[in-house]
Formats: C-alpha cells, structure tokens, sequence
C-alpha cells in the first residue's frame, strides 16, 4: 500500500549493532585505544604467519552488512603489517561486509609521492590501487607526507591533522609571545603556516639540501626568517633518522635561538634517531603515538600524545554521515 515502508530496506545504522573495528598486529595498543574511545569492543580474530612468512587472518563473527574500520599501522615490519591490512581486507570484502575504511595513522610508503629522476615508482599510488583492488570503499590517514596523496584512492579519503593536539600542548608548555614557527624546508612551508595561523606566531625556514646519492642524508645551509632569542617550534610530519631535527635545532641556536622544540605526528625513529636526540640541543621532541615506540627508542626528552580521541571522532562522525572536515576548522587545508 502507499505510504508503507519496507521494513528491510530500513534498516538504520547503530554503532551498536553495524560499526566493527578490526585491528591489526602491528600497533594492537592504538587500536585497543580506539575501540575505548568509541566504547565498543575489537573484533576478534585470528592472525599468525605460517612458517614461510605467509599471513593468516580469520575473523570470529559474522561481519555481513556491517560498516567495518579496519586500523593498522604500517609500522618496523612495513610491508608485513601492509600485507596483513590487505589481507584482512580481502577477508572482509569476501564476507560481506557492506563497506570497509581503512584507517592508516601512519600511511606506508608516503614518502616516494612522485618521481624525482628517471626510472622510480611512486609506490604511495601503488598503496592506494592495492587497497582499491583488495576491496577497501574508504582511506583514513593521519598527516600523509603530501597532500596530493589523497588523489591516488579511487574513492573517499579522510586526512586527519593532529595538529590540533599538538599545538595544544605546546600553546600550554610555552608563551605564545615567544613562539617562531620553523619549517624544516620548503617543501613543509604550507603545513607551518598552519601552524602559524593556530598559533598567531611568525614564521621562519631552513633552506637546506639534501644528497641524491645518500639516503637520509641532508645538509643545511641557512635561516629565513628571524629567530633570535626565540622559542623556536620546529615542526614536520615525521621523525625518522633524526637528521634532519638535529641538523635544523643546530642552525637554529646559531642563528640564535633561545630554544628548540620539535613537534611531530609520526615517531619512526629509527636508528640513531634516538642517540642524536638525545646529544642535541633540542629541549623536547613531541610526537603522537601513530606509531608504537618501544622504551628502548625513548628518552627524557620524548613526549608522546595519544592520537586514539582523533581517530575515534574521525571514524564516529564517518558512521554517522557528519563532517571530518568540522574536527579541523581553519587546520584543514
């Protein structure tokens, strides 16, 4: 009859009975933070590798119909949690689920986004056709390396900033008055004026030049921009070997700065990062926890911010068919 509804195509979404979080191994504790901060559970599965390597996943409820967000870290083992994610995708596509988000805080591979010279990938598309292929509908990333990144998914993306949590804490340990924001190059200038609009603070850059033929090797040559006796925030998507914050920090007191503070989303971190901050100058290093960082790689000198309250809010307001953009206001751009 007119005006009836059919009661099976008006099924209404509930976080309670269609949203499942599937996390992976490769950074278990944010994921479990996750799930807290939504007040759900994990959904549990199986996961092991066989003898040769070869990842095994299987899930332990039905998943049919259900709106899934699937976490993983591409964190040490890269291409292993990679693998892993693509697989547990592939699982859920094969099971039904009605529509899969995968949620990266920390993108594999960002970083090789375009070609340099001849004859290179640019394996952060290949990333993006490799979750298309095994069946994601979605992408959720925290500060990819480049904006374009999001050009590379054949559907929707979600570029969370964590810019919000940081310059809170920094706007809370130091005088605004003091701040100059510093960008590490001019690749990152975009980014720091971010910053600078948060924080109602100049802006300074470090022109500097890495080798070709080095891996992680980077020299810096000057200042732009006035940084005496200022508290100089230095800020950048990522910390790796640490070269470059520690290259940076060491320009900046002898263009004479009063102090260095380095704000970071991702602590990669790897080898001799920690040794070099450590034997720096630096005061602190802030970083979120997109990735996990082992007490080894820590030091007095780290800060680690949750990112679990972002991602939650991100992957709330997408169940619910609200607005990503409105958790960044003028920091989303």
């Amino acid at each position: 009859m007119a005006g009836e509804t059919n009661p099976v195509n008006s099924v209404i979404r509930t976080p309670q009975s269609r949203l499942m979080l599937f996390g992976g191994r490769g950074h278990p504790d944010l994921a479990q933070a996750v799930a807290d901060e939504l007040g759900t559970e994990l959904t549990p599965m199986s996961a092991y590798d066989f003898a040769n390597g070869e990842i095994f996943v299987r899930f332990h409820e039905s998943v049919r119909g259900c709106d899934a967000y699937v976490i993983q870290s591409h964190c040490d083992n890269i291409n292993t949690t990679i693998m892993e994610q693509l697989i547990m995708v592939d699982a859920l596509k094969r099971a039904s689920a009605e529509r899969i988000t995968v949620v990266t805080p920390f993108y594999g591979y960002a970083r090789q986004d375009k070609k340099h010279r001849g004859r290179e990938p640019i394996t952060a598309r290949l990333m993006a056709d490799l979750f298309k292929t095994a069946g994601a509908d979605r992408l959720m990333a925290v500060d990819l390396h480049t904006s374009q990144i999001q050009g590379f998914f054949d559907g929707p993306v979600d570029h969370l900033f964590a810019l919000p949590i940081l310059s809170e804490y920094i706007a809370s340990r130091v005088d605004r008055e003091r701040i100059t924001v510093v960008s590490p190059d001019a690749g990152r200038v975009r980014v720091a004026e971010r910053w600078t609009d948060v924080l109602n603070a100049p802006l300074a850059i470090i022109h500097k030049r890495r080798d070709p033929d080095i891996a992680n090797e980077v020299k810096v040559f000057e200042v732009v921009g006035d940084v005496q006796d200022r508290v100089c925030v230095l800020v950048d998507d990522m910390i790796d070997t640490g070269g470059t914050i520690t290259k940076a920090a060491d320009t900046l007191f002898d263009q004479g700065a009063a102090e260095v503070i380095v704000l970071a989303t991702h602590g990669v971190l790897s080898d001799p990062a920690t040794e070099r901050i450590k034997n720096s100058r630096i005061s602190e290093v802030v970083v979120t926890d997109t990735l996990p960082i082992p007490s080894e790689r820590r030091s007095d000198k780290l800060v680690i911010l949750s990112i679990a309250p972002l991602i939650a809010r991100a992957i709330n307001e997408v169940f619910t068919d609200g607005s990503v953009t409105s958790l960044f206001g003028s920091a989303h751009g």
